[in-house]
């Protein structure tokens, strides 16, 4: 929550309407030209979690899971990372506003917004270890791996409390700007940064010293921070501005402007590809930015309002949370030019069909090999334009005399139909 010309303002994500919950569902969509996939959506109110409206993540490396926390359900979620499937949930205290991750100690830390706490999760147990107090509000959480220390934003005390990643024990409270959303942290330089919404600017903190060394201006409403470490840059999304502002992590200047989508309240960088990805809250998107040249990429299209990311460094996924859909939409970052759509079919088989658009040929990749599996390929009015039986699992399917346009892919009996794109 902030507040602006005396009037409390309640940001989006903690806004509650009634909404209808849908049944989990597969979603797979090509976005053409960029090699940026959205592979699947996972719903999250079930009999399992009851949470709804998912605002926060954290990526466990140890054990390959994803925690995930929400305004409501007073609890925290636990995907598994290769299968994108729910395996525990964790009682917590009321609306998880961040999670944050202690790989030395394979930790959990979930900041706990009416409770004024932070809930210390055991990684390994996924257990509920303690539960340390904090200031009024608390909002977001960074981790510091050089000195395991856990930093959360206060937003009503206008400070950050440092927690010791060891003993779970409060070491000391920073006063920072009026309002402190977000928090990243500055491996090359061991700097903490600090977004005060009410100031429009970004108070960074020495990560030996816990001192506060200065203070940049940024865009109007910043809410959102990450860290580039490959290139030393800090990325604040700036909600009423519609931007991103590019810090130099050594000097603390400004480097550049980006413009983005509507109200950008969330951010995430992508070690493997440098690539940084921002939610965009009234657009329904997440726009990907080159880490290196700080050009826009593409535009990907997930759930309504997305709030919140996590990266998946082993199977390289960028997960995302859309508040109003309470859902988790996944996005894959592939090798440019083979992009791919899997569905499965009733008896569990994954299809793969890639690359697309394609161009003389296409792939058609079973999970499971084929016997005697026809392919059928339609054309938009329905008519069958080539068919084939399938041998194997992996199957090289020629398009010599197929024209430019829009094509539906069948195979066997059970398995939907998928859309092929074929342009030369």
């Amino acid at each position: 929550m902030k507040m602006q010309k005396g009037i409390l303002f309640i940001p989006y994500r903690y806004f509650v309407t009634n909404k209808k919950i849908f049944v989990f569902l597969i979603v797979v969509i090509p976005i053409l030209l960029s090699a940026q996939w959205l592979e699947t959506t996972i719903y999250v109110p079930d009999s399992l979690s009851g949470m709804t409206y998912p605002q926060c993540f954290t990526y466990n490396s140890v054990n390959n899971r994803i925690y995930v926390g929400g305004a409501y359900g007073n609890c925290v979620i636990v995907i598994d990372g290769q299968t994108n499937q729910k395996i525990a949930r964790i009682p917590t205290g009321s609306n998880n506003c961040d999670l944050c991750y202690n790989p030395t100690n394979n930790k959990i830390y979930s900041s706990n917004y009416y409770n004024n706490n932070v809930t210390i999760i055991d990684g390994a147990t996924n257990s509920v270890i303690t539960t340390a107090t904090v200031g009024s509000s608390p909002l977001g959480l960074v981790y510091n791996p050089t000195n395991n220390k856990i930093y959360c934003a206060n937003h009503f005390s206008d400070n950050v409390t440092i927690i010791d990643g060891a003993n779970n024990s409060v070491i000391t409270t920073v006063t920072v700007g009026s309002g402190p959303e977000n928090l990243c942290y500055n491996s090359i330089n061991n700097k903490i940064y600090c977004t005060n919404w009410n100031n429009n600017n970004i108070t960074i903190i020495d990560g030996i010293t816990n001192n506060a060394i200065t203070n940049v201006t940024v865009g109007s409403g910043p809410i959102a921070l990450c860290y580039n470490s490959t290139n030393d840059k800090i990325y604040c999304a700036n909600y009423n501005s519609n931007n991103v502002r590019i810090i130099d992590g050594a000097m603390n200047n400004v480097i550049t402007i980006l413009t983005v989508g509507s109200c950008p309240n969330a951010l995430c960088y992508n070690s493997t590809n440098n690539k940084i990805y921002c939610a965009n809250w009234s657009d329904n998107t997440v726009t990907i930015i080159d880490g290196a040249n700080n050009n826009l990429i593409t535009t990907v299209a997930v759930g309504r309002y997305p709030i919140a990311f996590i990266y998946n460094l082993t199977q390289n996924r960028v997960y995302v949370a859309n508040y109003y859909s309470s859902s988790v939409s996944v996005i894959r970052d592939v090798m440019p030019g083979i992009e791919e759509q899997s569905t499965l079919n009733a008896t569990g088989t994954m299809l793969e069909v890639y690359p697309n658009p394609a161009k003389s040929f296409f792939i058609i990749r079973l999970s499971q090999s084929a016997d005697r599996l026809e392919i059928k390929m339609f054309d938009v009015a329905g008519k069958i334009i080539k068919s084939e039986e399938l041998k194997g699992k992996n199957n090289r399917i020629s398009l010599d005399g197929i024209k430019n346009g829009v094509y539906f892919i069948k195979v066997g009996d059970e398995i939907v139909k998928e859309k092929l794109v074929v342009t030369r």
